[in-house]
């Protein structure tokens, strides 16, 4: 089999990211740790963007805002299952993940950035969502491996009772919060159920429908 090449890497707020390629293939990898993603393992974020956009479906103008770009395949199903009306706020703390998709990674989702709906904001994606109270229609939220993420100590923060609440407040009423993850987490589904969002959460594999390991989506409604 063709090994992976370190094709570039970048240590921003204290963590190092690597960019690997192997063929058509991608990995980003942080410090010592393994794939943090891959770029043939992205079905289930696909499905964290279009639970989204359906609970919200029938909004004419819709704000939505993607926490955390990755390679780009939830904004990528995000334009795909909005209106050419909506806005997309992208929230990305690492500048290299931005500049990677640029450079190397755009292509595999279609080029995402390109599309003019889309605004990309250098911020971690908890101040964004607490400097933004009712702004938002939906939030997607795919930072770290979810809420037992383990690439920085601040990612505990955004998906603790503090960081849930300034979800809850940056949304609209009637507005959806959908959170992806590596693994189940009940802690987490009485968080959200403790700060009054409605919620509900599926297993979705990583592949396809019917193959990969499972991911955990929850959707969480503010209610209107």
């Amino acid at each position: 089999m063709i090994p992976f090449r370190l094709i570039d890497e970048a240590t921003e707020h204290g963590t190092t990211m690597r960019l690997y390629q192997r063929g058509i293939d991608y990995s980003i990898r942080v410090d010592k740790a393994g794939d943090l993603m891959n770029s043939r393992l992205h079905y289930s974020e696909d499905v964290l963007a279009e639970l989204a956009c359906k609970a919200i479906a029938g909004r004419k103008k819709p704000h939505l805002l993607v926490g955390g770009l990755g390679m780009g395949y939830t904004l990528a199903a995000v334009l795909a299952n909005t209106t050419d009306c909506a806005r997309v706020s992208v929230s990305e703390l690492m500048s290299a993940v931005v500049r990677w998709n640029k450079e190397y990674l755009g292509i595999l989702a279609g080029c995402p950035l390109e599309d003019e709906r889309v605004h990309v904001l250098l911020q971690d994606v908890g101040k964004v969502m607490y400097e933004n109270k009712n702004g938002f229609d939906a939030i997607m939220l795919d930072v770290d491996n979810g809420p037992d993420g383990f690439t920085r100590d601040d990612n505990d923060a955004l998906y603790g009772l503090r960081g849930l609440n300034n979800a809850y407040d940056a949304l609209k009423p009637g507005g959806v919060l959908t959170v992806w993850s590596a693994s189940k987490d009940q802690a987490f589904t009485q968080r959200m159920m403790k700060v009054g969002f409605d919620v509900d959460q599926k297993q979705v594999r990583s592949l396809s429908p019917t193959h990969g390991v499972r991911h955990t989506i929850w959707i969480g409604i503010r209610p209107g």
